[in-house]
């Protein structure tokens, strides 16, 4: 079946375009659902929309009784304002797919119709999900709290782009066992002092200083505390105190996010940040709160749904396009949950190319992917359902 694909390279192309116009975020995602419901009508798909967000849930039954597969895509975007300069821009202010969820769904939707037109060929039934809130690390939950798991024996799920690093080349499929993306999550230190001219600094409590200090303290637990085996990052991106020059504020507060391949280091990482933060707040005279916002657990592959994948991807790419090892990235997905749940595999697509100018990073305002792939990854959807079933 996978080799139907590449017949339908221009479809995939232009309903990525279309849903690149419309780039929404977080969990409500109106017009992103309506492109999707309308394509998955037109193949006659049985499907359900989500009740507490925009995802939508559906399946594709075999003509044979036997196990059920969940493909997933995401399809939310980031509030990024385009400067790619392509003729199917974004149309939202300071919204773009710049992370690849565009072709995500897009890619999913010429494997479900591949595999609808062929379903009689299918031993068991497909789940499908098109997975709203992947950037906030909320809608991989939402789906399961709808159901999306109930009676699904394994999971696969695929990310287009130079996640897998700048060097790939566009059209590689890599696909790793065990654990190939961190956790991450998101802290906010809100530190409190006491506000006061700045002529005057003995009159305060200066929250400034508070949070520089915080902010050197916390590179020693990387530095001191964590094993150099166990890969961690803990990132500050957002400081914000004060109102004028000269006088000394009442309040900072701090925002970055920690990256973890374990979860216990993800854990200590969360402890000692409230630890050090607190005590350094005490030693001058202020107090500092934490706020954890956890995100994802690491993404840890399944060893024979991942052997299994990467048969598939062979079978559909051959052995030239398929990457089997890789180490593992500090970047983060949500599929993490499902892989909790169920035993499955997720993958990367590489559509990095230079002379295109696709090899860049994603959550950047000139991201952009190379179309030509796009089959690839319906083809790679397909051939892992038919090398499930057929083993």
């Amino acid at each position: 079946m996978f080799e139907k694909c590449k017949e339908l390279q221009n479809y995939i192309v232009a309903v990525r375009r279309e849903l690149h116009r419309v780039p929404e975020i977080g969990m409500n995602l109106p017009e992103t659902q309506a492109i999707i419901a309308r394509e998955l009508d037109k193949m006659g798909v049985t499907y359900k929309k989500n009740q507490r967000d925009s995802g939508i849930i559906g399946e594709i039954k075999g003509a044979h009784p036997g196990k059920t597969i969940l493909l997933r895509a995401d399809i939310d975007g980031l509030p990024i304002t385009e400067a790619t300069g392509v003729d199917y821009t974004s149309k939202h202010e300071n919204c773009m797919h710049a992370c690849g969820h565009d072709a995500h769904g897009a890619m999913l939707l010429g494997a479900l119709k591949v595999l609808q037109e062929n379903r009689e060929n299918i031993k068991g039934a497909v789940r499908f999900v098109f997975q709203t809130g992947e950037e906030i690390c909320r809608g991989a939950r939402v789906a399961i709290e709808e159901g999306v798991l109930d009676g699904v024996d394994n999971v696969f799920g695929l990310h287009i782009g130079s996640i897998a690093g700048a060097d790939v080349p566009a059209g590689t499929l890599v696909a790793v066992p065990g654990c190939c993306l961190a956790s991450f999550d998101r802290f906010i230190l809100r530190i409190r002092g006491a506000g006061c001219h700045g002529s005057t600094p003995e009159k305060g409590v200066d929250p400034i200083t508070i949070a520089a200090n915080i902010t050197l303290s916390l590179q020693e637990i990387l530095a001191r505390e964590i094993p150099a085996m166990n890969p961690a990052v803990l990132t500050l991106g957002k400081i914000a105190g004060g109102a004028a020059y000269n006088v000394i504020p009442g309040e900072v507060v701090i925002e970055g996010t920690t990256r973890a391949l374990d979860d216990g280091v993800r854990k200590y990482l969360a402890k000692r940040i409230g630890e050090i933060s607190k005590s350094v707040a005490e030693a001058y005279r202020g107090i500092c709160e934490l706020e954890m916002d956890w995100g994802a657990p690491p993404v840890v592959n399944d060893p024979a749904m991942t052997e299994l994948a990467q048969n598939a991807s062979v079978k559909a790419l051959g052995q030239e396009h398929v990457m089997t090892s890789l180490a593992p990235l500090m970047g983060g997905e949500d599929f993490a949950y499902y892989l909790i749940e169920r035993p499955g595999a997720f993958m990367f697509l590489s559509s990095a190319n230079p002379q295109k100018h696709t090899d860049g990073p994603h959550h950047n305002s000139q991201f952009n992917i190379d179309e030509d792939v796009l089959y690839m990854g319906s083809a790679v959807f397909v051939s892992i359902v038919e090398e499930y079933f057929n083993s």
